[in-house]
């Protein structure tokens, strides 16, 4: 029987060898292209926040350059912390909506919400166009550490590479050994936050009170306990975001490095 409104659709957190499992499974049954089943979902919201995130890093490590009078170098610690840190808020203020449509799609029927446009339009009509920046406030309070430590650690790797190996530019597998490591630190500061973003996203149609970050934080905690309520689901993420991250980086910089060649 398929859930209606009001019920909590949200599926059970999967660990790493859990979601493995399903993985395999799904592949048996269902064959290898409905691993990407509702990818174009996420593709909505994932290229317009990583072009953002990306070229806006590029301007404030410029600016910031310049305001610290380091033109043309490596920024120090904290200026590198801070431009990654508004890159991600940067990047987030602007797509949220796809976002909380993203999530709201994730947790109903589909006889719900047929496309994502009809998202926009329902819950627009039926609660607000206030709603479509509910659950903004956790979501960039949790960019901020990730971002800025995810960009961070990306380039303190690269600079301490620099440093110590003698070459000037680091290997593709290096970039992505150094995006992994950028992308655990990135999400494991941040995934409290990731958790009350999502809940509060979802609180029109599972539910839930619609509520304070500080209440909707309580309600997890009581419910769900706090490791397992404010930490479930990390392990999967720990297997993904990683390898996202790493790709993410990777590809950047390599791009970078083409277009500035084609240029000169």
């Amino acid at each position: 029987m398929k859930p209606t409104l009001g019920t909590d659709r949200r599926a059970p957190t999967l660990g790493a060898v859990e979601a493995l499992r399903l993985l395999y499974f799904t592949y048996l049954h269902e064959g290898f292209l409905s691993l990407w089943r509702g990818n174009s979902a996420t593709m909505v919201r994932v290229v317009p926040y990583a072009a953002i995130q990306f070229s806006a890093h590029e301007e404030y490590k410029r600016v910031l350059g310049c305001y610290y009078g380091f033109h043309g170098e490596a920024l120090p610690p904290w200026p590198r912390l801070l431009a990654g840190a508004l890159a991600g808020t940067t990047a987030a203020s602007i797509t949220y909506p796809l976002d909380l449509v993203r999530a709201r799609m994730a947790v109903t029927p589909k006889e719900m919400y047929s496309n994502i446009f009809q998202v926009f339009i329902r819950i627009s009509r039926e609660e607000g166009l206030k709603t479509l920046y509910h659950g903004f406030t956790p979501t960039v309070l949790g960019v901020i550490p990730y971002a800025g430590l995810s960009f961070f650690t990306y380039e303190t790797l690269k600079s301490l590479h620099r440093e110590y190996s003698g070459h000037r530019q680091p290997y593709p597998f290096e970039r992505m050994i150094f995006g992994a490591c950028a992308g655990i630190i990135g999400q494991s500061a941040s995934y409290p936050l990731d958790v009350v973003r999502r809940r509060m996203q979802t609180a029109g149609v599972t539910g839930h009170p619609r509520t304070s970050i500080a209440c909707t934080l309580g309600a997890i905690v009581r419910e769900e306990g706090l490791v397992r309520g404010l930490y479930k689901g990390l392990s999967m993420n720990w297997l993904k975001g990683p390898i996202a991250v790493g790709i993410s980086f990777t590809t950047f910089d390599l791009m970078q490095i083409l277009l500035r060649r084609l240029q000169s």
